[in-house]
């Protein structure tokens, strides 16, 4: 995907989920739309996320 940060084994960019919380949609909603992910992984990628920018922050 050109460098685009995806989800391990598929072509979902991580940036897809986040568009879907930013538009108010559920992590449900979003696995159903992208069955290539697993829940464990769009769980560990916001807990990333939010590990991340707590550290940034503080």
């Amino acid at each position: 995907m050109g460098g685009t940060p995806v989800f391990a084994g598929t072509r979902v960019p991580l940036q897809t989920l986040l568009d879907y919380i930013e538009g108010n949609d559920t992590l449900d909603a979003f696995l159903e739309d992208f069955p290539t992910v697993s829940k464990e992984q769009a769980i560990r990628f916001l807990e990333s996320a939010k590990a991340a920018l707590v550290e940034r922050v503080a």
